[in-house]
């Protein structure tokens, strides 16, 4: 009897320990998945086509920054643009490696006001994908968009006349890079 009761405590022991293993692996994908379908902190949407545009017209401000840890020049070209709501849209950002290294990098990005993440649909980013510049090079990365028409018709974004797209570019790996 008691070692029915031990082994069934160590299985539910082990079963638990598997369980919450497997929700950590899996955290990470969900709450990205549920940050695209709800917008929740600035997260913006993805898509193929714009819609076509409104009269409604929205400003949208670029914002670059890199990880102190970098040694890369980042910046919009341009610091801001006003668009038409639902039209489709391209900015570009360059960056430059200022070491005498190659550096590989990688950029993250964010919407602001928060509200407005769940209308702000990139076609092509440069996000997440991994970027190597060799000493000295420049590089110019193009961002295509558009804010979806629904923004007009959300009570908490509908009177939102600006849209901040911030990006942070980070090392990719400073073991690779310092080589």
């Amino acid at each position: 009897m008691r070692v029915e009761r031990t082994t069934r405590t160590a299985l539910l022991a082990v079963l638990g320990i598997c369980f919450m293993t497997g929700l950590a692996f899996a955290s990470v994908p969900l709450y990205r998945l549920f940050c695209q379908v709800t917008g929740l902190n600035g997260t913006t949407q993805r898509g193929l086509v714009a819609p076509g545009g409104t009269d409604r017209q929205i400003r949208v401000d670029f914002d670059a920054n890199v990880n102190p840890k970098l040694p890369w020049k980042f910046a919009p070209e341009n610091p801001s643009d006003t668009i038409a709501v639902g039209a489709r849209d391209m900015a570009f950002f360059t960056a430059t490696n200022t070491s005498d290294r190659p550096i590989t990098g990688t950029a993250t990005f964010n919407v602001t006001p928060a509200q407005a993440g769940k209308y702000f649909t990139k076609i092509q980013c440069f996000c997440f994908t991994e970027q190597t510049l060799k000493p000295g090079e420049t590089a110019r990365m193009p961002v295509i968009f558009f804010v979806d028409p629904k923004i007009l018709k959300d009570p908490d974004a509908a009177d939102i006349q600006t849209i901040t797209l911030s990006y942070t570019f980070y090392p990719v790996d400073s073991a690779k890079n310092a080589s």
